[in-house]
């Protein structure tokens, strides 16, 4: 069987691009032409104070690494608002066919992480989990559950994502297993659940499959006891009516029965918005759709400079620039050639010099740099 998936050879060759490009390169062949350019990768010239978060500097790295190219960019888990993430300076026939791939692993995982530092700063006190992985193609899900870390989320679903990218997949049980018990045997679900997984497993109780979440949530308590760690309510938006009320209502019962040590984690449909009206009574979330189906960044690549003279087509900023970042959080862009801000910082970073990667990549120290760069330029606290 073969799935519609372009493999990575595809990528790693050249050959996931758009026609022109192959096109470009037999063009500038016949006419025996190479010449050395600054190509810069923008969403938008000039700042915004429309914040948006970096990620695939990994894989973008990994796609030019071996080429004779000079890469600087930002590190990822940086939040910008406009100017170059990303500076490429080389003969153009070297680089002109990973443009449609380089674009589209800043794009899709840079839109992914800013969607999940959004669910982050709405919670940020909460355990936050990544379950949208099943909203996309299966190819994407490592894309998906790093980018959610990139952005500070706490873990995710996914199984073989997990493998790719070195952590272990969490989760909880689904109605469907409920279901195969049948009515009225929830209990018979959350034993075998709890006498089947590994110890390592957190024990995790669904309590909204047939009746009133209350009722289920106690019944769960009664059958198993103190290995019950937490609950969860992932009931349909049809059926929640006032949510943040049933939430506050479990919370009662449990604390009334000798149980608060139970934790409530719901889940279903939820973004930013709910997180922030919930965290206060729930323990913990996860968050599908609003990270996973996130709309790419716009990035575009241009060339901005050609055999060293400022060049850059209508409506682009010609010149080779960087990017700064100053002490109250601003974010500025500048001609490369002239001094920056006073007291900022240079925010490009070498990436590649002549093929050679020079940087390494922590998913950890992306998300930590995110949290950091969240409050210094105060990322979308106008709606905390």
């Amino acid at each position: 069987m073969t799935f519609d998936i372009v493999d990575a050879d595809a990528i790693e060759s050249g050959r996931a691009t758009d026609a022109y490009f192959e096109r470009t390169e037999a063009a500038l062949d016949h006419a025996g032409r190479n010449p050395d350019v600054v190509a810069e990768v923008t969403a938008d010239q000039f700042p915004t104070s429309e914040f948006e978060l970096l990620a695939g500097v990994k894989d973008a790295a990994h796609l030019l690494e071996g080429l004779p190219v000079d890469v600087d960019a930002l590190p990822e888990g940086t939040l910008f608002d406009g100017g170059p993430v990303m500076r490429i300076e080389g003969g153009y026939r070297d680089f002109a066919r990973y443009e449609t791939s380089l674009l589209g692993f800043l794009s899709h995982a840079s839109g992914i992480a800013t969607a999940a530092l959004e669910a982050r700063r709405a919670a940020p006190d909460s355990q936050v989990l990544s379950f949208g992985a099943r909203h996309v193609h299966p190819s994407l899900a490592a894309v998906v559950e790093r980018s959610a870390l990139v952005g500070g989320l706490d873990g995710f679903s996914h199984v073989a994502a997990g493998d790719v990218i070195g952590r272990e997949a969490g989760g909880t049980m689904p109605h469907a297993l409920v279901i195969c018990f049948g009515r009225g045997e929830q209990e018979a679900a959350w034993r075998a659940s709890n006498e089947g997984v590994g110890d390592d497993v957190p024990r995790v109780a669904l309590c909204d499959t047939y009746s009133d979440e209350k009722d289920e949530v106690l019944r769960a308590v009664d059958e198993l006891g103190d290995d019950l760690d937490s609950v969860r309510l992932d009931t349909t938006s049809s059926r929640r009516g006032d949510f943040r009320h049933i939430v506050r209502e479990i919370q009662w019962e449990l604390d009334a029965v000798g149980r608060s040590d139970v934790d409530v984690f719901v889940s279903g449909g939820l973004g930013p918005t709910d997180l922030r009206e919930l965290r206060d009574v729930a323990d913990g979330f996860g968050v599908g759709g609003h990270v996973s189906n996130a709309d790419p960044v716009d990035f575009a690549l241009d060339i901005v400079e050609v055999e060293g003279e400022p060049a850059a087509k209508r409506g682009k900023l010609s010149g080779k620039k960087d990017v700064y970042r100053t002490r109250d959080g601003g974010h500025h862009v500048g001609l490369a050639t002239r001094p920056g801000p006073t007291g900022a910082s240079s925010l490009l970073e070498p990436l590649l010099r002549d093929g050679d990667l020079v940087r390494t990549f922590d998913v950890d120290d992306a998300a930590a740099r995110a949290l950091d760069d969240a409050d210094a330029v105060s990322f979308r606290r106008d709606t905390e």
